[in-house]
């Protein structure tokens, strides 16, 4: 297979493999703990953390991921 036929160049799977590290990162960011006792009530589910930041950095990673599936690099012949 020559590299005109080849679906994908090397920078677009370098930047899959940002923005899937984008996703996981922000998945980890929005994992945690639950409440340790049965009625009590935890407000660290409720953190900036869990609620803002985790989930943009997990949006952000498969917008980016669909502008790295459909990128194409210039030609330079």
């Amino acid at each position: 297979m020559t590299a005109d036929e080849k679906p994908f160049s090397k920078k677009n799977y370098y930047m899959m493999g940002g923005c899937l590290a984008l996703i996981v990162l922000g998945f980890i960011l929005m994992s945690g703990g639950g409440s340790t006792v049965e009625n009590g009530f935890n407000p660290e589910i409720f953190s900036t953390r869990r609620i803002v930041v985790g989930p943009a950095l997990s949006f952000l990673g498969f917008l980016l991921m669909a502008f790295a599936i459909v990128y194409t690099p210039k030609k330079n012949k």
